[in-house]
């Protein structure tokens, strides 16, 4: 069973949080802690207490914003540590998933918390907890989180067929749908140059293993990516066309 720490400025929001922690089934312990302060002073004597300890802590249930230091904070001195506790935040705000994702958080729950989407957090981590071997630093990033109506869900990085700019925002494309996120075109293109991802276009990033076709046209240059045909800028096929000729000769 679990042993949790949750951490919220606010009383009735950690009271909330508690009440609904301890009715789990897989949660053996639930205690609260008012500010980072408190909770990096509880964090520490677990971390001193050892893996078997009694003072020991499986995960954190964080806030993010919290006067002090925030939650976003309190995470980034937990990854300084061998064997930290997990993380899970719960916050209000949407828009630090990606943040929080490479911080490497098990789960991003939406205030106000729902019974349901708390126990699936709790499930991801038991899960996690008791896995027969610890996962793994270099998986978190093969994910990458999306909201969709209030749920943060995470979609596999090797799932997704091509990106599609919109403005601030980025259209992750996989076989079972679309999902909206907020993160520039420009940003994935470099966090995900080395996953095999290459921009064809200002409007497209593709995964070149998903290329199945190559079309040369009265000069015009276009991909066959699934059942959907993308336009290669000038400036980027010459690129693409020496990636793709590689990778065919590998």
């Amino acid at each position: 069973m679990l042993r949790v720490l949750a951490v919220d400025d606010e009383e009735p929001a950690l009271g909330e949080l508690l009440y609904l922690l301890r009715a789990d089934p897989r949660v053996r312990t639930a205690e609260g802690a008012g500010d980072a302060t408190a909770a990096l002073r509880r964090i520490g004597r677990a971390l001193e207490s050892g893996p078997d300890g009694e003072e020991t802590i499986d995960v954190v249930f964080l806030d993010i914003h919290m006067p002090g230091l925030t939650g976003l904070d309190v995470a980034r001195l937990l990854a300084g540590f061998a064997r930290p506790p997990l993380v899970v935040f719960v916050t209000a705000h949407e828009g630090f998933a990606l943040t929080a994702f490479d911080l490497k958080a098990v789960d991003y729950v939406l205030k106000p918390v729902r019974r349901e989407r708390l126990a699936e957090a709790v499930r991801r981590v038991h899960e996690l907890v008791h896995a027969t071997a610890p996962p793994t630093v270099a998986a978190a990033p093969e994910q990458i989180p999306v909201e969709l109506g209030g749920v943060t869900r995470f979609v596999a990085v090797d799932d997704i067929a091509y990106v599609e700019a919109h403005g601030d925002y980025a259209r992750l494309h996989t076989d079972q749908g679309s999902h909206l996120v907020r993160i520039p075109l420009s940003t994935l293109e470099e966090r995900w140059a080395d996953r095999g991802f290459v921009r064809i276009h200002r409007s497209h990033l593709v995964a070149l293993d998903r290329v199945e076709e190559l079309r040369l046209d009265g000069g015009a240059t276009s991909v066959r990516v699934g059942a959907t045909d993308l336009a290669v800028s000038r400036r980027h096929a010459r690129h693409l066309r020496d990636l793709l000729l590689r990778r065919a000769g590998g």
